[in-house]
């Protein structure tokens, strides 16, 4: 089998920024695959572009915390008191919010954010989910299989690692934690009928990724990283959006972020996969791949 790997833009819909990075990074063709944060200030922005733009593949990314809180908040979309804080924002770590959430208001807050997209006139391509809240991971075991559930019943794919690969275990989890995690999604995947990628990549775990000085540095470790990608389907994600004030004024890792973004608009970028037979592809061709389930 060949090698695909899936690059997909996060965090659409968060701000100007990150809209003006992904649209702009679609247009020329540098771009296959991006989710968008409902509850976010610019999300209905995003929608839109992907009603105009019905050709490039774009995705609902399921959103329950807001870790910065102050700088950029947001609240569910629902009314879930579970959800959010005394401030009205989403919880700002995945800890916070499975010790608070209920399992009855985070399904509505799920079903919410994806069919405000369908009612926008958005088809979505897949679901995933930001900072991996919904995994489960912190105490909340049945999260997992209900959001599989919810695939399932709205026929979408799912970011997942179904398959265990040493090199691409967390920082901070135990490797056996992991492989017991992705052989129970890939069990969840098969009796729910919904397509995953086989692999997944969390880029910002990566350490070899970390502490770069330059741009240059970091993709030339970015893609020598991916490069070694296995047989299959992989997803990896970036977070692309541009140098403006208001970025910076988000988070202190705008910088990374205008980096990824660059990374994508780079020629070396798309030569390198190319020569080394890497073909990427976007959720679309993972449904020709495996089949519409």
């Amino acid at each position: 089998m060949k090698r695909y790997l899936i690059i997909n833009a996060d965090d659409c819909g968060l701000c100007d920024s990150a809209n003006e990075a992904v649209f702009d990074l679609f247009r020329s063709g540098c771009l296959k695959s991006s989710t968008i944060m409902m509850p976010c200030p610019k999300a209905e922005e995003a929608v839109k572009f992907s009603v105009e733009n019905p050709q490039y593949a774009m995705g609902v990314h399921l959103t329950m915390t807001n870790e910065w809180q102050e700088r950029w908040p947001w609240g569910p979309l629902t009314d879930g008191k579970t959800l959010k804080n005394e401030s009205g924002r989403m919880w700002p770590e995945n800890e916070d919010f499975e010790a608070h959430c209920t399992y009855a208001e985070t399904e509505k807050e799920i079903y919410a954010q994806i069919e405000m997209a369908e009612k926008l006139g958005m088809k979505p391509v897949q679901l995933d989910n930001h900072m991996g809240s919904l995994y489960g991971m912190n105490g909340k075991y049945l999260m997992l299989p209900k959001v599989f559930k919810i695939c399932k019943k709205k026929k979408y794919p799912f970011r997942m690692c179904t398959t265990p690969k040493d090199e691409f275990c967390p920082d901070e989890v135990s490797l056996w934690l992991y492989k017991l995690f992705c052989h129970i999604s890939k069990f969840l995947s098969k009796i729910y009928r919904v397509p995953t990628p086989d692999y997944l990549i969390l880029t910002d775990q990566v350490e070899a990724l970390k502490h770069k000085e330059t741009y240059e540095e970091f993709r030339d470790a970015f893609l020598e990283f991916h490069g070694k990608i296995p047989e299959g389907i992989t997803e990896t994600f970036i977070h692309p959006a541009l140098d403006t004030d208001e970025m910076k004024n988000i988070t202190g890792s705008w910088e990374r972020r205008y980096w990824e973004y660059l990374l994508m608009k780079d020629e070396k970028t798309h030569e390198f996969f190319k020569n080394n037979d890497i073909e990427l592809i976007s959720y679309r061709e993972l449904l020709e791949m495996k089949g519409k389930k």
